[in-house]
């Protein structure tokens, strides 16, 4: 739910633009409010799934997103859009980590990185058939149908949770350090605030306050984010990976759509058509390339996917007037599904289970982190300024452009996967093996395991 809205809004953002008679300025708030909230509250929200329970956790922040779209949904000016944005940002920062932490901590270790695959998988096609989902409600009604079509859905989640989610939890979590997270928010929000409005004052107080966060998580006795962590150099690579892939897939998802519908004069249903073979190439493949991974070890699927994007994008600059774009995001898609499932188990299984939350949260946050910079960053780089983007040549101009830097930080990002410990996703040498799906009536045909451990080890293992 949280994946798909992330998404899903972007292409309501033409007709919320006409609404409100918007700015670039304003539609980045409108994206950037619900990105913010949820970069920088997702550590703190990890640890509270640590300390109080992953899957209560997980239950408040679906309840809490689906009350705070409904907020979006009768918004009736852009202040009040971009408020009730953040605070959906907040539900989904306590429902995103606890989603991975319960896989993390529940799976037998062996059948972890097939269940991730299942996992990134689902949310990858999530992201990518957002602005289809998103064309159709925006054609049947209006934008406020993106946001009120959560209602139903957050329902669903939390009775299939209560249901059938155990609960787990890090008996020897401490105390959430609210004050790193309160800095941290601060520096993040500083940082993106700056950049949008061009301030490069604020945007320098923002990065003297995340230099100020690190400190504070060195010398802390119970940091949020434990700095061992970053000690192994895999997890560290896998995140600096993470943030450059999904600063550029973001700025690439959300401009697609603006030049589908401005330039070439799409309906926002036809916009949202054009992520359909990344919907499909995510289907097929996601599963595969977590297998090829646990079997191969990561770090080659983990160099390439990130090249094969850049050229995808590259690729791209043909979704101009005149056009076909279709070969473009094809390539992309390869390159996406090569890259998600691998480099999520990757950034897991080089942390201890005890940090099964905390990891997911860094994760999480660095991937958000990645995506609202960029998105703060792209239109005033390459000139999109104003209600700029309602005019054909500019948007194109600007698009062609933006596709270059989003490429350079993917293949950027590829190169820094030679440092990944190819042998990451093997077993740990003491564990016996676990059955397989299709080895039990239970698991009549192959797919994400269904196997799960019983009783009190589910906790910390």
């Amino acid at each position: 739910m949280a994946m798909l809205d992330g998404t899903i809004v972007n292409v309501a953002l033409p007709r919320i633009g006409a609404e409100f008679k918007a700015s670039v300025t304003d539609l980045q708030w409108i994206l950037n409010g619900y990105m913010l909230a949820l970069a920088s509250l997702i550590l703190v929200a990890g640890s509270l799934g640590d300390r109080f329970g992953r899957r209560r956790v997980y239950v408040v922040g679906v309840i809490w997103f689906g009350v705070s779209s409904l907020l979006c949904g009768v918004a009736w000016d852009v202040p009040v859009l971009v408020a009730a944005r953040v605070l959906q940002g907040v539900g989904a920062a306590l429902l995103t980590p606890g989603a991975l932490a319960i896989l993390q901590s529940s799976f037998n270790r062996e059948d972890r990185s097939r269940a991730i695959g299942a996992w990134s998988g689902l949310s990858g096609v999530a992201t990518a058939i957002g602005p289809f989902v998103g064309g159709l409600l925006v054609q049947a009604w209006s934008w406020r149908l993106a946001f009120l079509v959560n209602l139903p859905v957050a329902a669903l989640c939390v009775f299939l949770a209560l249901r059938s989610v155990p609960e787990s939890r890090d008996e020897t979590a401490g105390h959430p350090n609210y004050l790193s997270a309160l800095v941290g928010a601060v520096g993040l929000a500083l940082m993106t605030g700056g950049l949008v409005e061009q301030s490069y004052l604020v945007a320098g107080l923002g990065l003297a306050a995340m230099i100020a966060f690190g400190v504070v998580q060195v010398r802390s006795a119970d940091p949020l984010v434990p700095p061992e962590l970053f000690r192994n150099r895999t997890f560290l690579v896998a995140n600096l990976l993470t943030f450059l892939v999904y600063a550029a897939l973001g700025g690439v998802m959300v401009l697609l759509v603006l030049q589908l519908q401005v330039s070439l004069g799409y309906s926002p249903t036809a916009s949202g058509l054009a992520s359909v073979p990344l919907t499909i190439i995510m289907l097929l493949l996601s599963s595969t390339s977590g297998k090829i991974a646990q079997k191969y070890g990561p770090r080659w699927q983990l160099v390439l996917g990130p090249i094969v994007i850049g050229l995808g994008m590259l690729l791209l600059r043909n979704a101009a007037p005149g056009s076909s774009y279709v070969t473009g995001v094809i390539v992309f898609g390869l390159g996406l599904a090569a890259v998600v499932a691998p480099v999520t188990a990757t950034v897991l299984a080089s942390a201890p289970d005890h940090h099964a939350g905390v990891a997911s949260g860094v994760n999480n946050a660095v991937a958000r982190t990645g995506s609202l910079l960029a998105m703060a960053v792209l239109p005033g780089a390459v000139g999109l300024m104003g209600e700029d983007y309602t005019n054909p040549a500019v948007m194109t101009s600007g698009w062609q452009m933006a596709l270059v830097l989003c490429a350079v930080a993917a293949i950027i990002g590829g190169v820094l996967a030679i440092g990944v410990n190819n042998d990451v996703l093997a077993a740990a040498p003491d564990q016996p093996e676990a059955p397989h799906p299709g080895d039990c009536l239970h698991c009549g045909v192959e797919g994400p395991p269904t196997h799960m451990r019983s009783g009190p080890q589910h906790a910390n293992k």
